[in-house]
């Protein structure tokens, strides 16, 4: 089993690499991939009170599969989502500060798109296309999907003053 101190830090050169597709035949190592995400993301958020996704390379598995678990009204719950296409990106964006497990008390202002379609398998190999409205959801598959490309948010920063570090819960933003 995975834990925090697995999880690989800004810096490291696997997370700028482009994962490889899983195969039908890996879909047994899935389950175990996902138990590592799901506990290393329950710790992140016991440790820094944030965390809604993680991707596979964050923990040195090198495969396109991020997992997410956003609970509230209209969403899901835990979701595996392997071998994602983003097949269309809205042309309208918006701007926010995003978070990195992989860098914790970093926020850095990137531009996301408002919505997106997403082609996908999940954990029993079953073909998905999902239409993501809801902007919080659209720029935290495009933070998972980066992942899978070698793309952190830092390369996304609008410009060199879009750096700062994560408030403490009596500091604003």
């Amino acid at each position: 089993m995975k834990h925090l101190a697995d999880l690989l830090l800004l810096g490291d050169p696997r997370l700028y690499e482009t994962c490889e597709p899983i195969r039908q035949e890996e879909l047994p190592l899935v389950a175990g991939w996902v138990a590592d995400l799901h506990n290393v993301m329950e710790e992140i958020r016991a440790t820094y009170q944030f965390g809604r996704g993680i991707a596979a390379p964050q923990l040195g598995i090198m495969k396109r599969l991020f997992y997410l678990n956003v609970t509230g009204p209209g969403h899901a719950g835990p979701q595996v989502i392997i071998n994602p296409e983003i097949v269309q990106a809205s042309d309208e964006m918006n701007e926010l500060w995003d978070d990195c497990m992989s860098f914790p008390n970093l926020l850095v202002r990137v531009k996301r798109h408002r919505s997106l379609t997403l082609r996908y398998r999940d954990e029993h190999w079953q073909e998905h296309t999902w239409t993501v409205t809801d902007w919080a959801m659209s720029e935290l598959i495009q933070h998972e999907y980066d992942h899978l490309n070698g793309v952190l948010c830092t390369m996304r920063a609008i410009d060199p003053q879009s750096f700062r570090w994560r408030p403490t819960p009596t500091q604003p933003l």
